[in-house]
């Protein structure tokens, strides 16, 4: 089943990629259903905090008219970094899947796990590899496309 919905979090990551956005998708689900959709827009909105996952997380709340989003899972194409964490932690996610590791700003095990290795008031389940080749592919595909611009300019 996780499978399903990091198939959504896909869709979400290339509309990213369709608007030259890092293709980072996300969805939120409570029991069984999605309630909020993401993907990143940084670049569009100009504004660091536009991660997936932050967009995902207000929609979510939105949805349920509370900030605490108890017994949510969140799937992300890729592993979140220490802002998005954080907002993971303080939101109560209950468990969060991801595709892709992410070697350079990944808070979920690349770099350092906020998610284990810090004591929080919540704990937040997680499994990592979801879809993986599917996510690194996307992901791999945007930044040869990135250089390829940037050295014809």
């Amino acid at each position: 089943m996780p499978e399903e919905y990091m198939k959504q979090a896909l869709k979400e990551a290339q509309k990213a990629y369709n608007k030259l956005e890092v293709p980072v998708g996300c969805v939120i689900v409570k029991e069984g259903k999605i309630i909020a959709k993401a993907h990143n827009l940084k670049e569009t909105g100009k504004d660091t905090t536009k991660h997936a996952e932050l967009l995902a997380i207000q929609k979510a709340s939105k949805k349920l008219d509370s900030w605490r989003l108890l017994d949510c899972e969140m799937y992300v194409t890729l592993e979140p970094c220490s802002m998005c964490a954080g907002a993971i932690i303080n939101a109560r996610i209950k468990k969060l899947y991801y595709g892709t590791t992410d070697p350079k700003t990944g808070a979920v095990g690349s770099v350092f796990n906020l998610l284990e290795q810090y004591p929080c008031n919540h704990q937040v389940e997680i499994q990592s590899g979801v879809l993986k080749q599917e996510c690194e592919s996307l992901l791999k595909q945007f930044f040869r496309e990135l250089r390829e611009r940037k050295k014809k300019n």
